[in-house]
Formats: C-alpha cells, structure tokens, sequence
C-alpha cells in the first residue's frame, strides 16, 4: 500500500510539472516556514510538542482549482529530523481551501500517510510574485516514541507562509 502511495503522489508531482510546462502560465516555485503544535499533550522529556519546518514549494492554478506540492523538512519533528513530501488540491484563487495527502520520513517511511486540510489566502504582492498565508490541519497516525508507554497521537495544527514567484 505505502509503495502505491508513493507511487501516486510521484505521479501527481511529475504530472504537475509536465502540465505546467506545456502551458504559458507555469505556475510559481517558491519556500516558506510553518510554526506546527501537536494537539496531544505529549509528558515525555525531550519531545517537542511545537517547532518551525521549512518548506519548498511548487504551485500550479488553473482557473478556481490548483495543484500544489511540497516538500517539508523538520529539524526537530518530535524527536528526530523529517522530511515530509505532499501533494494538495486547491478549490480557490485568493481565498482558497485545499485538501492534501503526503509521507513523512523520519529514519524510515511512516506506516500511514498524513491527511492535510488547509484554508489559505493567496496575495499577488506583484505579477510574478505571491505571499501565501494559511493554517491546515494534520490528521497523522500515532508515533512510537522511545520513551513513551503508548503511541502519540500526532494531529497537528500548522500556521504558515510561503513566498512563491512566477516563471
């Protein structure tokens, strides 16, 4: 199942990409940075239950829907560094709602993905280049941490910003 996933969200990210190029607005490349906070109050030391990732980004809009893609990185996701690929839909042009599936990679690919609901506000700072703010929702499997006594629940809530520019 996990290779199928992957499987399809290479897919959805090359798609994105040759679509992209074979129109005359190709969308915008960009990086951000999210402040994240776990909802399940995690009682073990060393864990963190809040942090800052970073993020690039890829965008692609085509009327009132989009594809957006990203890969993530955490210096501190919990306990370890991660990176964490995804691939969103977008309903919206300025306001915008999106709904995401991705991985996270922490020592080894997670068991299950993570499901992302985002709602955004998307301002053209100039023709080519856009700031993007907006607050999503993780719904995450649980986490076997080494010193927990059960799994963690790792819904996480996440505010971020982005600066993309138009090729």
């Amino acid at each position: 199942m996990k290779k199928r996933m992957m499987t399809l969200l290479a897919a959805l990210m090359a798609a994105g990409l040759l679509s992209a190029q074979a129109q005359e607005s190709s969308g915008r490349f960009g990086g951000g940075v999210n402040y994240w906070v776990a909802l399940d109050d995690i009682d073990i030391d060393n864990v963190d239950e809040d942090g800052f990732s970073y993020f690039i980004t890829y965008k692609k809009q085509s009327g009132l829907f989009g594809l957006q893609l990203d890969l993530e990185y955490f210096d501190s996701r919990f306990q370890d560094d991660a990176y964490a690929p995804a691939a969103y839909l977008i309903a919206g042009n300025a306001i915008y709602l999106s709904a995401g599936i991705g991985w996270v990679y922490e020592n080894d690919w997670a068991d299950d993905p993570f499901y992302a609901l985002k709602a955004g506000l998307d301002i053209a700072l100039t023709k080519r280049i856009h700031l993007d703010l907006g607050v999503s929702y993780r719904v995450e499997g649980s986490v076997d941490l080494d010193d927990a006594i059960d799994d963690i629940d790792t819904d996480t809530l996440y505010l971020g910003a982005a600066v993309r520019f138009g090729l």
